[in-house]
């Protein structure tokens, strides 16, 4: 019988590409107080166009390119330091507050994410959630080796709370990663699909899958009193 549930965050309870928005929105604006800097909107626009188009790793240094603003190391360091600290713009869907509150009060709730600190942080003051979990584990605390598919994360849950595997179910939404040491551990795992998430690739590691699927949130009473 499951007693304790454990949520992922990012594209879990909220669509990450929220986040995202609001960190460009926080550097055009940061980029825009400089001396000869296109507006705000047109330095936002390029950040955005680059990241939508699937630019995820060199979005700054081509954006500012583009926008002839020059972008060295030194640059890119100074913005993703802005990105990372900025107090981001993010809401709480309703259904999973919805979901968050139904399940509060049939099991012990525990949240467990990945990411850079404050940044983890930031996103879970902004979203308003702190109060539903027994536990809050961010795995930068741990060290970035405990970043999943490291268990290390999965095991301070249980020995906080006093949990056995049998009795966890944890979900998520990405399969590369999220899966592999809950399943190996003996958890009941769900990947939740939201519509706008950002990793989508499937993955061929052992145990990476998800012994549940579903693409609603408010599904996962009736997943959670099945298993």
């Amino acid at each position: 019988m499951i007693a304790v549930v454990i949520f992922d965050l990012d594209d879990t309870l909220y669509d990450e590409i929220e986040y995202c928005r609001s960190g460009f929105a926080a550097v055009a604006e940061f980029l825009a107080n400089m001396r000869d800097a296109p507006p705000c909107d047109r330095i936002f626009a390029a950040l955005w166009g680059q990241f939508t188009a699937g630019n995820h790793t060199r979005t700054f240094n081509v954006a500012l390119d583009e926008l002839a603003m020059g972008c060295d190391d030194k640059r890119v360091l100074e913005l993703v330091r802005v990105y990372r600290d900025h107090v981001p713009k993010i809401t709480l869907p309703e259904d999973s507050r919805g979901i968050l509150v139904e399940l509060s009060t049939k099991y012990t709730l525990a949240l467990l994410t990945d990411g850079f600190l404050p940044a983890q942080r930031l996103k879970v003051q902004g979203l308003g959630i702190e109060d539903y979990f027994q536990s809050i584990v961010y795995t930068e605390e741990l060290g970035r080796e405990c970043w999943k598919p490291s268990p290390a994360g999965f095991e301070k849950i249980m020995q906080d709370l006093n949990a056995r595997a049998e009795n966890i179910v944890y979900i998520a939404d990405n399969e590369k990663k999220d899966f592999i040491a809950p399943n190996r551990l003996g958890f009941s795992t769900v990947e939740l699909v939201r519509p706008a998430r950002i990793h989508t690739s499937s993955s061929h590691e052992s145990d990476s899958a998800a012994q549940h699927i579903t693409h609603q949130i408010s599904q996962l009473p009736a997943i959670i009193e099945q298993l």
